[in-house]
């Protein structure tokens, strides 16, 4: 049996767990799949594959040409770039693991109070023989707007509060019993825009969601707010994001996730003003991966012995 795991960028998947326990050949894959014809290429013969969330999109096309696929592990417990009825319909297995709720609110955070106090601008001065140039933004006292207040959106909330922000709530669904539960106030969306200091989404992405912040929505955020997206890109209107950022609409902004990922080097993004850019570490953590790789190794010596776990279809 041939196992490929995809997308280990930093190489650490055969460290994380045991894999010598499979009786398989092991191929690991560092680098991002490139396309469809790449990524037949190098899944050519491999009944087992290991994606890691996100970074590679297995459609109907791509699950049309890898016919010798039987079981498809995705880390985490859902993988929105898994056309799971198309693998249903190829006879394809496809598996999940668990996943903390800690990672990305912790990386959320930390967005803040870099693009808040310019941090990286100021570790990047230092190095360079300067000084102070900055004034950052207080947190205590401001206003924290949430969109989404979810597992991990309750979580930035909570952390918000102990920094002694007013914390307010917005998402289509969200009731002002659920929102007390979490101690903050639900509000509707223009007025969370337009009066909160911090705004942090957390939302799911879908059709109905896509573009959730365009050009009139960011139109409605302060000059000194700070804008941080470590939930999905498409919630965002890039071309209006950097337009707000090169025409000063906003303080800043703190991202984590992108319309293409890996980000072009060309992109925009990376030379937009008063950003701090992440390359989508939001999970990307030694307690994430102590998880999805053992249970990724799990779930394959279950399905080899004819008793699949934690099957998504």
């Amino acid at each position: 049996m041939r196992i490929v795991v995809l997308d280990d960028y930093q190489d650490v998947a055969r460290s994380f767990a045991d894999w010598a326990t499979l009786p398989a050949d092991l191929t690991v894959v560092t680098r991002p799949v490139t396309g469809t014809a790449d990524l037949a290429a190098l899944l050519s013969g491999a009944e087992v594959v290991v994606a890691m969330r996100e970074r590679t999109v297995f459609d109907a096309q791509r699950l049309a040409a890898l016919p010798d696929l039987r079981l498809l592990v995705t880390t985490g417990a859902a993988n929105a770039s898994i056309d799971l009825d198309a693998a249903r319909a190829h006879g394809i297995m496809v598996c999940g693991t668990d996943a903390p709720r800690t990672a990305t609110p912790e990386l959320t955070w930390g967005l803040i109070l870099a693009v808040a106090r310019s941090i990286p601008a100021e570790d990047a001065r230092m190095r360079a023989g300067g000084w102070q140039e900055t004034i950052g933004a207080d947190l205590a006292g401001s206003r924290l707007g949430v969109i989404g207040l979810g597992r991990l959106g309750s979580r930035v909330a909570r952390i918000g509060q102990a920094f002694g922000m007013d914390v307010v709530a917005w998402s289509a669904n969200l009731t002002p019993e659920r929102a007390a539960e979490v101690g903050v106030r639900a509000v509707g969306r223009e007025e969370l825009l337009e009066t909160s200091d911090v705004v942090t989404i957390h939302y799911k992405l879908s059709d109905r969601s896509r573009g959730l912040l365009g050009a009139s929505e960011l139109a409605l955020m302060k000059e000194s707010a700070i804008l941080v997206n470590t939930s999905r890109a498409g919630l965002v209107d890039t071309a209006a994001l950097t337009d707000a950022l090169a025409a000063g609409a906003i303080r800043g902004a703190g991202l984590d996730v992108y319309d293409a990922e890996p980000l072009p080097a060309d992109h925009e993004l990376r030379t937009s003003p008063r950003t701090v850019l992440t390359p989508h570490l939001g999970y990307v953590t030694e307690g994430t991966y102590r998880i999805f790789y053992p249970q990724a190794v799990e779930d394959i010596a279950a399905w080899i012995a004819g008793e699949p776990i934690r099957v998504l279809t």
